[in-house]
């Protein structure tokens, strides 16, 4: 009885939150009510607010619900390679629907909900940060980085030009872009030739 109940609300929370994604891409982040949403999932606003207290935290659920597979790094021996290779796939998720405008429509309102904010950067940016941060952290130790480069910085020099183009330009992210970013950011992070 109890895993019959529990796997009926596993149903609700999911059509829920579909519900919220496809309504979120008809009608804009801006426009989306949990009454809307409740009506859309046949259910009462309340049972929406049960799981969620706010809109913002509906959608951040909705939309982290979605597959991300394969945006952690190989570790093939070549890290630009490695780099190149998951970077492509994260811009090719985020350059269509449903990814693209709906994390564009959760970063900003991250910028207004701190609640938002906090859950986006531990349950999605965080672990991105740290695979890539892991990834890089191999190469230095592998010699395919300067033993003094800084990890932080090169991670913000590579995921800055990105997030720019998808949140301020809207510029779209191809992946020559990626290989002129990879470029850029390389040719300071090699080894250099010690002087006689």
């Amino acid at each position: 009885m109890t895993d019959r109940r529990s796997s009926r609300a596993d149903n609700r929370t999911k059509t829920i939150m579909r519900a919220a994604l496809d309504l979120a891409l008809e009608v804009g982040y801006a426009k989306l009510s949990i009454e809307a949403v409740a009506t859309r999932a046949g259910v009462g606003k309340h049972t929406v607010y049960r799981r969620w207290p706010s809109r913002g935290l509906l959608f951040l659920d909705a939309v982290l619900s979605l597959s991300t597979e394969g945006l952690n790094h190989p570790h093939t021996g070549d890290v630009v390679a490695d780099l190149r290779e998951t970077m492509a796939k994260a811009v090719d998720l985020l350059g269509q629907p449903p990814w693209g405008p709906l994390y564009q429509a959760l970063i900003g309102e991250a910028q207004h909900d701190p609640e938002v904010a906090a859950a986006l950067n531990r349950r999605f940016i965080e672990p991105q940060t740290a695979d890539t941060l892991a990834r890089l952290k191999a190469a230095k130790e592998q010699g395919e980085l300067a033993p003094d480069f800084d990890l932080d910085l090169a991670f913000d020099m590579l995921s800055g030009p990105l997030y720019y183009r998808l949140l301020i330009t809207q510029q779209p992210i191809t992946h020559d872009y990626i290989d002129r970013v990879l470029h850029a950011a390389f040719a300071g992070m090699s080894p250099r030739p010690h002087a006689r």
